[in-house]
């Protein structure tokens, strides 16, 4: 029942938070939509800046684990493992797409947590891509071209259909919530990777996702 109450809460206040901001959601709030008691909260997160570090950790926990798991592929081709990031990190947004707005919006703020967040976990994202544009470099696999300015547009690339859902839904009509979009739009990042990175023919032979 603890471990139920516990995800209860995670969960409204993800959902609390993407709706109404964390400054204008309430501990109150969180604890009569996930149907508990506000001292559950207390106990399990102290605060609700807790709570919200909380989200930061279990977002950031999976996003690294998918780029390693990327990155694990590595021998196989600069080309390949990032399109394998690519691939696992746009499904893990795409499963978890509430979590991945708040965290989102949340990390462009200048807070102390951000700061954490920017010295512990994208300090491992960026190692990593680095790492495997580095490789392509030296491997002749891509153009040379700064890592730093690559993984910037890659970043772009990956975030933005979930900051911007409404402009999406209302503007382009597209549904980035259904798997059809995330399919494809996979596959139309592996075209910028060719595109902008790849300089053999070899390198576009990675099969899409299914």
């Amino acid at each position: 029942m603890k471990g139920n109450a516990k995800e209860a809460i995670v969960r409204a206040s993800i959902n609390l938070f993407n709706v109404n901001g964390f400054h204008g959601t309430s501990i109150r709030d969180i604890a009569k939509k996930a149907k508990v008691n506000p001292a559950n909260i207390a106990y399990y997160f102290d605060n609700k800046h807790g709570l919200l570090e909380h989200c930061f950790t279990i977002f950031f926990e999976r996003y690294v684990e998918e780029i390693e798991n990327g990155y694990g592929f590595i021998e196989q081709g600069a080309a390949i493992s990032l399109k394998k990031i690519v691939e696992n990190i746009m499904i893990f947004q795409f499963e978890n797409t509430h979590l991945t707005r708040l965290i989102l919006r949340e990390i462009s703020l200048d807070t102390q947590i951000v700061r954490e967040i920017m010295s512990t976990y994208l300090m491992k994202e960026r190692y990593y891509i680095n790492r495997v544009i580095e490789k392509g470099i030296r491997a002749e696999e891509f153009r040379h071209t700064s890592p730093d300015y690559i993984t910037l547009q890659l970043k772009g690339l990956l975030h933005m259909p979930f900051l911007n859902t409404h402009y999406m839904n209302e503007v382009l009509h597209v549904r980035p919530n259904e798997k059809y979009f995330v399919e494809k739009y996979i596959r139309e990042i592996y075209k910028w990777i060719d595109g902008v990175l790849c300089q053999s023919e070899y390198n576009k032979a990675y099969v899409a996702v299914n």
